[in-house]
């Protein structure tokens, strides 16, 4: 059983999302794009040539602080390495500071730009190693199948030989990692529990001998990041859901009982083939008492829709160059 450190306070910076939304009201600690941009000099005037861009995926960096030390981590990397580039432009990325890189799930819109992020951290870093959390099965080729039996066949994601001549020292494991001291847990394989989570029905993958498609419900590879705030409990990282929010925050809960939950960021998963769960999902997810739940990326707006009508403040949905302070 791996231990999951406390840390004093996680800044989690949204560096590619679906959407962008500098307009809506914030609490004081969760701070917009724009505010973001201003507060750090690297806007001065408005103009769409200095904000970022949203694109159908996903990509947050986060920062926990334990004793005086940072400690950063990069979780996906977004759909494209043009839109991570130019976004982690905007925002001043630092990645010398990044000394781990978590990969969720096998598919395109959370690996575009991991090739290009492992190049920009390797560059940064120089000589300094750095570790690149990635499991087995997310190198098979997926597909959706759609109503009239088209294949959307997706991106190919990195290999690990890629991600190792990049300049990553690559952990290709299906096991839970304990990463950076501590400060951040990588879950192994989650388990599914609820009865009405069912994964992605019409997700395939290549079969071993690259001949056919076979039926890939689960997307067994994809793992969340959990982070221990003192004071707060686990903010749990969830980039697509595809085992379901609910069956996220159960293992999360097993998994370090002694732990409260307190926050959930990522995509959901709760549009398309999945907004027939959406009432057993939002009737679940008040169980768990979250103080800060950010839905992005895959979510989908009719789930957004129920969320806003059930939770209150804690409803603080995630958009591009969003910055989120937690135990500060």
């Amino acid at each position: 059983m791996l231990d999951i450190a406390e840390v004093d306070a996680l800044e989690i910076l949204v560096l590619v999302d679906n959407v962008t939304d500098s307009l809506s009201s914030n609490p004081p600690d969760v701070q917009p794009e724009w505010s973001v941009l201003f507060t750090n000099g690297r806007l001065r005037v408005l103009a769409g040539s200095g904000i970022c861009c949203a694109h159908h995926g996903l990509s947050v960096l986060l920062t926990a602080t334990a004793g005086g030390r940072k400690r950063t981590l990069l979780f996906d990397a977004g759909p494209a390495a043009a839109t991570f580039q130019r976004n982690t432009e905007i925002l001043g990325v630092d990645f010398a500071s990044i000394e781990a890189v978590v990969l969720s799930h096998g598919h395109w819109d959370h690996a575009g730009g991991l090739l290009a992020a492992v190049e920009s951290i390797a560059r940064s870093r120089g000589s300094e190693s750095f570790t690149c959390y990635v499991h087995p099965g997310m190198f098979r080729q997926r597909a959706t199948k759609r109503p009239d039996g088209q294949l959307y066949v997706n991106e190919l994601v990195p290999a690990p030989e890629q991600l190792s001549a990049a300049g990553a020292t690559v952990i290709n494991t299906r096991e839970p990692q304990s990463v950076a001291g501590g400060a951040f847990y990588v879950s192994g394989e989650i388990p599914r529990v609820t009865s009405y989570e069912a994964g992605v029905p019409n997700h395939l993958s290549r079969s071993a001998d690259g001949t056919s498609w076979e039926p890939d419900p689960l997307i067994m590879d994809e793992r969340y990041v959990s982070v221990n705030v003192r004071g707060k409990g686990q903010f749990v990282f969830s980039a697509c859901s595809h085992a379901g929010l609910i069956n996220v925050l159960t293992h999360a809960r097993t998994v370090f009982p002694s732990v409260p939950l307190y926050g959930a960021m990522g995509g959901l998963h709760l549009s398309g083939i999945n907004e027939r769960v959406i009432p057993q999902t939002v009737a679940d997810l008040r169980k768990f008492g979250l103080k800060v739940l950010a839905p992005g990326h895959c979510t989908g707006w009719r789930a957004l829709s129920q969320m806003a009508q059930i939770f209150g403040d804690e409803l603080i949905p995630s958009a591009v160059g969003k910055k989120y302070l937690i135990g500060r």
